[in-house]
């Protein structure tokens, strides 16, 4: 039989493979009764974020119904900006997950590099950890520190936005050029709208790999018509057209970089387990008895072979030394 045509069964069931459901078919006192994949409002986007793939499942318990949605992203940078785009604007936080957000109606949460939204429902942690437990390729690295050095006074709730190429560029702040904002050296930025007694404005922070291309690039944001700029290690802070000069500089006053170091914890492994020393002691011991015990039989065994073959008489004799023939008064 041909090997490829073998093989053709294999290849036709690995898309479906991939593309196993996420949602259990439980959730709660719910029962699942169709997947999809999700609606996507921006494609363009989501692909910069770096989506996988997604999907949509609804559920019924009895006449309550409610919808889930997850998006898998490469990453959790992807994860953290498609989280700022897609929580409503009158979302509060919850305690349900390090970075959720909750309305009436539903929830949004992030958990790693996927991103999860239930309209009609709020599930509890207890129903959330299997879920959470069958999940594959789950990206467990930090969460970026931009926003950490995002000012927070004045800011209204839940216009954050986080960009990582053109496309959210153009979207969230189209006045800015993706050619000075220069992705392609590294750049992401935190974005946010704030009040002022003249009018909102809106902030943008830049973080660039070094202070020195961040020196480099903050000349260009004050070419932009009506920018105005500072450089604060390698952060550069952007307002475009402030209705409020003044209020715009007591803005960018509240961006102060300061450097975080962050240490790789050593994660203890099997070796460093007491107990498991002390079996391998023990066991190591054993075999050093077994080998013993093996070896002197081996060589009284030969040396009785050899007796045996020469009638008694042994060519080789141990020395003996007889103490016991003669006492201490001699």
């Amino acid at each position: 039989m041909n090997i490829g045509l073998m093989k053709l069964p294999l290849l036709l069931l690995l898309p479906v493979l991939a593309g196993a459901a996420v949602f259990p078919d439980t959730l709660g006192a719910y029962h699942r009764t169709s997947d999809s994949a999700a609606a996507l409002s921006d494609r363009g986007l989501w692909m910069e974020y770096g989506l996988k793939d997604s999907e949509a499942a609804a559920y019924e318990n009895g006449k309550d119904k409610f919808t889930a949605t997850v998006y898998h992203l490469q990453d959790t940078t992807g994860a953290l900006a498609a989280f700022d785009w897609q929580r409503a604007p009158a979302a509060t936080s919850s305690d349900l997950a390090n970075l959720a957000a909750e309305t009436p109606m539903g929830i949004l949460l992030l958990h790693g590099n996927y991103l999860f939204s239930f309209q009609g429902y709020k599930p509890t942690s207890a129903e959330l950890m299997p879920l959470f437990d069958s999940l594959h390729d789950v990206d467990t690295t930090q969460l970026p520190t931009l926003p950490g050095f995002f000012p927070s006074q004045d800011l209204v709730a839940n216009s954050e936005r986080y960009v990582i190429g053109p496309a959210g560029l153009a979207k969230f702040f189209p006045a800015i050029p993706p050619s000075v904002a220069a992705f392609h050296l590294g750049a992401e930025v935190q974005m946010g709208t704030f009040t002022s007694p003249k009018g909102n404005m809106t902030l943008a922070l830049f973080a660039y790999p070094t202070p020195q291309i961040a020196m480099q690039k903050v000349g260009d944001f004050q070419k932009l018509s009506g920018a105005v700029a500072k450089r604060s290690g390698p952060l550069v802070a952007v307002v475009i057209a402030p209705p409020d000069a003044d209020a715009a500089e007591r803005l960018l006053a509240q961006v102060r970089y300061e450097a975080q170091i962050t240490l790789d914890e050593r994660v203890p492994g099997s070796n460093d387990n007491p107990g498991n020393m002390l079996i391998n002691i023990f066991v190591l011991t054993g075999i050093l008895l077994a080998f013993c015990i093996i070896a002197g039989l081996f060589v009284g065994g030969f040396r009785t072979f050899l007796l045996h073959g020469r009638k008694g008489r042994d060519a080789d004799p141990m020395i003996l030394l007889h103490l016991e023939e003669h006492s201490p008064a001699e």
